[in-house]
């Protein structure tokens, strides 16, 4: 077992590394780059019954320390993902891959997880109750804790994989929500999706995004992330995996001393595509820096 090995809901992986849903596509870009079987996993884009456009034009904006994204889901739809994206991805990445999914309503959210838990490549099913970029949906199952634990009890009485439930950050108290869904059946938490933020066109006087709002992302939030990290792995006994602003080793480090098991990079991944690459050939010069000989021991 190498140093860097983790245990994930009971699924070993070969590092803590993990590219997060949304800024990873469905892998084939990247491995255009460079052997992506270098990662742990990564979570695919956020997938839903049935195809998005998304939000409309323009739905980035950026700003200090990160930048803001509506982009609301955009994706082919779950049939699509199966019978295209899947064995693509196949052909580059020969581990398990973690299927993120969205939903308006508990029943699309328990149809498009049973389809994707079918898959022999999908792993782990991250439930994605927090997306701030769509209405009707995504954050409003994640910001009342009856509501969370609802649709996580749902999905968990028809999956067979390991059912990991990423959480908003946008709510009064975060470990609330994550006691409801650890209780409803969650095998492991992610957290924390994008805060939500503004930007305005000073030329225009108006709101730059089309959403009007989005979703901040990038280093300006990691101090917030390993707060609230810290705070839902000493609430929980399931595994925590820490996001939210990661973009070094150091980083990384951080977020396993705050409490993760793992961890996603998201946002750096935008503006540096070797991003996940550099952190895990850097992680055990940083990890020998500070004294910490195994990941797991940590």
């Amino acid at each position: 077992m190498g140093r860097l090995n983790c245990d994930l809901c009971g699924i070993q992986i070969d590092n803590p590394i993990i590219p997060a849903s949304g800024t990873f596509g469905y892998g084939s870009e990247f491995a255009a780059l460079y052997d992506i079987n270098i990662l742990g996993t990564f979570s695919f884009k956020g997938t839903t019954k049935e195809p998005r456009f998304g939000n409309e034009t323009p739905r980035i904006a950026e700003c200090a320390g990160g930048m803001l994204n509506s982009v609301g889901l955009q994706n082919p739809g779950v049939e699509k993902v199966i019978t295209e994206e899947l064995p693509k991805l196949k052909e580059v990445f020969h581990k398990k891959v973690m299927a993120n999914v969205s939903g308006f309503s508990e029943e699309e959210y328990v149809y498009t997880a049973k389809r994707l838990d079918q898959e022999e490549m999908v792993g782990w099913i991250e439930l994605n109750i927090s997306c701030p970029n769509v209405h009707g949906g995504g954050m409003s199952f994640g910001t009342k804790a009856a509501d969370a634990a609802s649709v996580t009890a749902a999905v968990k009485k028809e999956i067979q994989k390991p059912l990991i439930v990423k959480l908003s950050p946008n709510v009064t108290d975060i470990t609330e929500i994550a006691k409801a869904v650890a209780d409803a059946g969650a095998d492991g938490i992610s957290l924390i999706n994008t805060l939500m933020g503004m930007r305005f066109d000073l030329k225009t006087g108006k709101p730059i995004l089309a959403n009007v709002t989005g979703g901040l992302s990038g280093p300006a939030i990691f101090p917030v992330a390993l707060r609230m990290v810290y705070q839902v792995a000493n609430a929980v006994k399931v595994p925590v995996i820490g996001m939210g602003g990661i973009s070094s080793a150091e980083d990384v480090l951080e977020m396993r001393m705050a409490g993760a098991r793992a961890v996603e990079i998201g946002a750096a991944n935008l503006t540096d595509p070797f991003i996940c690459k550099t952190i895990i050939e850097q992680l055990p010069e940083v990890m020998d820096k500070y004294g910490v000989k195994q990941w797991q021991e940590m």
